[in-house]
C-alpha cells in the first residue's frame, strides 16, 4: 500500500467542478462566529460537490485570510450568497423548492441515520451559530430538524465537524443509496 500523489486523485480543475453536477444541497450558515468554521464549511461543500452556501447575518464572507486557511481555495470552487438574515435565506430557498432542515437538538427532531431524502429532493441543511444553535425563528420556519446521535457527556459537536458528518450520511444516501 502506498499513498497515491495528488495528480493520481483524478480530481476535476475549477472550470471542470464548475460545470459538474451538484449535489442538491445549500449549506445554510446561521450566524457562524469562527472564520475558520466557515472556511471549514466550504472546504467540505467542495469536497462533496454541494451546490452552494448561503452565509447568513454575521458569518463571514470571503474573500478573507483566516477563511482561506481552512477553505484553500474552496471559496473559488463553491457558490455563495450572503443574506442579512437567516430566515430571508430559508424563505428564497423555500420559494426555490428546498425543504429546510435545520440541525438542530428539539422535541421532535429525526435521527439523522432515519432521515432518508428523496433522490429528486432539493435540501437546505440549516447549522446554527456555535453558542446557540440555530435562531428560534429559523427552526420554527423549517420543515423539520435532524439530529445527531451522541453517546458521550458532551450536549454537541462543533459546527465543521456537524456539517461533515450530516454531508457524509446525505450524500452518501442521495448518490449512492
Amino acid at each position: 500500500m502506498r499513498k497515491l500523489k495528488n495528480e493520481e486523485l483524478n480530481r476535476p480543475d475549477l472550470d471542470q467542478f464548475k460545470e459538474s453536477e451538484k449535489t442538491p444541497i445549500v449549506l445554510v450558515l446561521d450566524n457562524v462566529r469562527s472564520m475558520h468554521n466557515v472556511g471549514s464549511a466550504f472546504r467540505t461543500a467542495d469536497a462533496f460537490a454541494i451546490e452552494s452556501i448561503a452565509l447568513c447575518g454575521i458569518t463571514a464572507q470571503p474573500p478573507h485570510r483566516e477563511i482561506h486557511k481552512t477553505a484553500l481555495g474552496a471559496t473559488d470552487s463553491v457558490e455563495w450568497k450572503h443574506y442579512e438574515t437567516t430566515l430571508e435565506a430559508c424563505k428564497t430557498l423555500r420559494s426555490q423548492g428546498y425543504t429546510l432542515m435545520a440541525i438542530e437538538q428539539v422535541d421532535d427532531s429525526i435521527s439523522l441515520e432515519r432521515f432518508e431524502p428523496t433522490n429528486d429532493q432539493k435540501l437546505a441543511i440549516i447549522f446554527g451559530n456555535e453558542v446557540f444553535g440555530v435562531e428560534e425563528e429559523v427552526v420554527a420556519f423549517a420543515d423539520g430538524s435532524i439530529e445527531i446521535p451522541q453517546f458521550g457527556t458532551k450536549h454537541s459537536l462543533n459546527i465543521s465537524v456537524s456539517i461533515g458528518v450530516v454531508l457524509w450520511d446525505l450524500v452518501s444516501k442521495m448518490r449512492f443509496g
